[in-house]
């Protein structure tokens, strides 16, 4: 099918708009009239742009306040319409949305609104225009979808259609089976947008928080098969209000929509992209550095052994069991201290897994090697952060270690077993695509987002996982646009024992981040332990969690530029994160920060 996005779904001037629709490879735009208003381009220049750009014009967006009033208001809504299919015919658009009135000079009688719909149709036909009514959900007298069907079928008109909205739908519970009932060639126009599940003003919730199918709690795909069923035939089209979007780059963030709806397609079988290859594990974690030293020390207390050199580049492999950090001192590295640059995900079919990221419009990375190194996939999150698909140990596949030439034989301690998860600190305009990214181009299941509070505000976090727990990845976002500079990435190294493992990463001169003595007052209230159990989390800066699965304790090692190592033992399959102790751990890395200077 094709598609399509509203202009007030992007941020910047309506040429930005334009041209960032097109580059990510949109078919269309509606454009949203304040977009016209505010733009130096004629209409029939915009018309040119968009052909020029490969773009048509499919809806000309809003008109408001139009039917069911008195007949000497409805002559004045006459004239407006008429100045307005004017403007449409020089920009070259042939279909208008007219949304239900929320005029409080508007009456409860679908007659008279049918009616005047209808004499508003007539005068469209004469410009060759359509137009297609939609319910809003705060709409005075018409506030659902079937309603606006009956009034449109009343009143009979070839050129009046519905405009169906999976916003106003769905923020109101009702049942999209119902779409079915119209006919096709009666659905003149779809907008789509997602939402989190939140519980509050329609109006404000509609502004204010819409996101990309995909990215929130309601059910669009479903929505849409009843659409298609009922045998609509034109675009998909993005209708978003929210204001990180639009104070975003417009480039990417179409990029974002296009991708939600090739997956939202591809969901409703009304496309076919290459299947997903969801990852079985983490292959390595690759850590940029000015300088190796510090967290060459940090990964040496942890019980790591430089085991091998890259053979043409600066980066050194170190290991212990299947957990593996790559530690990287060339030109990438980073200005403001140690980051987390690059993740290896164990692939089934690494070449098939590049295939659907490209598919999904992911940044595929060039990638300077030898002529003698393995053939690596890579592409780009949304964040920058370069994923790489891997095989490891598997001989019918080129094995990334075979760039590497052995350093050290010497076994490394088995208490660390693999990399348990990673967590990522995401650009605060970019937290809604990291998930959709995660779940539609690698496979992932997304969990529900929660909210942590931090000294300075509240984290957002939401984690993304393989079925099996194998990869798990979580996604954080400050409340600001300055907090994504703030909170450090880290990675969480799976152990046999955690208080073993800490004790000798202390004895070996790690420093462990401390807690304060209230959270294990608190702790020794919701939990019984036993006789010096306690004791020793205190000592350590253990934290502990539980869950109906099982058990879960970790501590975190002191920062090092912008990432620190978290140790945890998991017991009996808990499937958390511990986030219950995230505010303490936030807490205890703010005041570590000042008392450092970091």
């Amino acid at each position: 099918m094709r598609t399509s996005i509203a202009t007030v779904s992007l941020g910047g001037s309506l040429t930005e708009k334009l041209a960032a629709a097109s580059r990510a490879g949109f078919d269309g735009v509606e454009i949203f009239e304040n977009d016209l208003l505010a733009s130096p381009l004629t209409p029939e220049e915009i018309r040119g742009r968009c052909a020029d750009l490969g773009l048509t014009i499919d809806l000309y967006q809003p008109m408001r306040d139009v039917e069911a009033v008195p007949v000497d208001e409805f002559g004045r809504n006459l004239r407006r319409a008429r100045h307005k299919f004017e403007v449409m015919r020089r920009l070259g658009a042939d279909t208008v949305l007219v949304c239900s009135s929320v005029s409080p000079l508007a009456v409860d009688d679908d007659a008279l609104a049918a009616e005047q719909l209808s004499q508003l149709a007539d005068l469209a036909q004469e410009f060759g225009i359509r137009v297609a009514y939609e319910a809003l959900a705060w709409g005075r007298h018409v506030s659902t979808y079937d309603h606006a069907w009956q009034v449109v079928e009343a009143a009979g008109h070839p050129a009046l259609g519905t405009c169906l909205d999976s916003f106003h739908i769905l923020s109101r519970g009702s049942d999209p089976k119902g779409i079915e009932d119209i006919p096709g060639e009666k659905i003149f126009f779809l907008q789509l947008a997602d939402a989190p599940l939140l519980a509050m003003d329609v109006l404000q919730w509609s502004r204010h928080y819409r996101c990309f199918p995909g990215q929130g709690g309601f059910d669009v795909a479903g929505l849409v098969r009843h659409v298609v069923r009922a045998g609509y035939t034109g675009p998909l089209s993005l209708e978003v209000f929210n204001d990180v979007f639009r104070q975003a780059e417009a480039g990417p963030t179409a990029v974002d929509a296009l991708r939600s709806l090739l997956v939202l397609q591809e969901a409703v079988g009304v496309a076919e992209l290459p299947a997903p290859v969801v990852p079985t594990g983490v292959a390595f974690a690759e850590l940029v550095t000015p300088d190796a030293e510090p967290v060459s020390a940090v990964l040496g207390a942890l019980g790591f052994v430089r085991a091998a050199r890259h053979r043409s580049k600066p980066v050194d492999l170190w290991q212990q069991g299947d957990a593996r950090v790559l530690v990287n001192t060339g030109p990438a590295a980073r200005r403001d201290g140690t980051g987390l640059a690059a993740i290896g995900l164990e692939s089934p079919d690494p070449e098939g897994a590049a295939r659907r990221a490209e598919a999904l419009l992911a940044p595929v990375l060039p990638r300077r090697r030898a002529r003698e190194d393995a053939p690596l996939e890579a592409v780009a999150a949304p964040d920058g952060t370069e994923l790489f698909f891997c095989a490891t140990g598997r001989p019918e596949l080129p094995d990334w270690r075979a760039d590497f030439e052995d350093v050290q034989h010497t076994p490394a301690a088995s208490d660390i077993r693999r990399i348990d998860h990673l967590a990522l600190t995401q650009p605060w305009h970019h937290f809604d695509e990291a998930a959709l990214f995660h779940q539609g181009v690698l496979g992932l299941d997304a969990q529900e987002s929660v909210d942590v509070a931090d000294p300075y505000g509240l984290l957002r976090s939401r984690a993304v996982t393989g079925a099996d727990g194998g990869v798990r990845i979580a996604l954080s976002v400050g409340a600001a646009p300055a907090d994504d500079t703030v909170h450090a990435q880290h990675i969480a190294l799976d152990t046999r024992d955690v208080v073993a493992v800490a004790r000798r990463f202390r004895a070996a001169g790690g420093l462990l981040l401390e807690m304060p003595a209230n959270y294990y007052d608190d702790l020794a209230a919701r939990f019984e332990f036993a006789d010096g159990e306690l004791a020793t989390y205190k000592e350590l800066g253990i934290l502990y969690d539980r869950d109906a699965y099982g058990e879960f304790r970790h501590c975190y090692t002191r920062t090092v530029g912008r990432v620190f190592f978290e140790l945890v033992q998991r017991d009996g399959g808990y499937r958390g994160y511990g986030a219950a102790n995230a505010p303490v751990r936030l807490a205890a890395q703010h005041a570590a920060r000042r008392l450092t200077g970091g």
